[in-house]
């Protein structure tokens, strides 16, 4: 099964050296039949971009919980990745798209990275502040929030990781 599996670049630089990942809390997301029974149309890439989007807006709760000091730029990621069948078990209890992983995901599993390019920076800096406030329906927070989610996310194979990390 493909997950999309959210993580910022911290995570990223440890994928890199360690050649694998422990999503946290075992948490990715996925086009699981929950979620295409969801959405009355949708072919499976415009179920995925729903997919990318929840786990863009998971990274984006990753980054507010991290430390400040990382030194790394504020960019949201998502990881594509195929996992066996076996290790992934559907969450609708969380929500349609989420994904549990049970073990670590290794760097050859991952198929392609979505990163934040710089222009995104300052739109996911004022997201980061609000997203709490978001979560609990404070319009204006939302709107900072979907500001970050309007940036689209740039694609990199996993042999391009390295470099991304070190041009950072």
């Amino acid at each position: 099964m493909r997950v999309y599996i959210p993580v910022t670049l911290a995570m990223l630089q440890q994928l890199v050296a360690a050649g694998s990942i422990q999503p946290l809390s075992g948490t990715a997301f996925a086009v699981t039949p929950t979620l295409r029974e969801s959405y009355a149309e949708g072919d499976d890439e415009e179920l995925a971009e729903v997919a990318i989007g929840e786990a863009a807006l998971a990274s984006l709760r990753l980054l507010a919980a991290e430390s400040e000091d990382s030194g790394l730029p504020l960019r949201r990621a998502v990881l594509l990745a195929d996992a066996p069948d076996a290790d992934v078990t559907p969450r609708p209890d969380l929500d349609d798209a989420v994904v549990r992983i049970t073990g670590r995901v290794a760097l050859s599993q991952v198929v392609v990275a979505y990163v934040d390019n710089a222009a995104a920076e300052a739109a996911v800096k004022a997201a980061i502040a609000v997203v709490d406030e978001a979560d609990f329906g404070d319009e204006d927070a939302e709107l900072t929030v979907g500001d970050a989610q309007d940036h689209d996310l740039a694609w990199y194979a996993t042999q391009e990781l390295p470099f991304l990390l070190d041009l950072l």
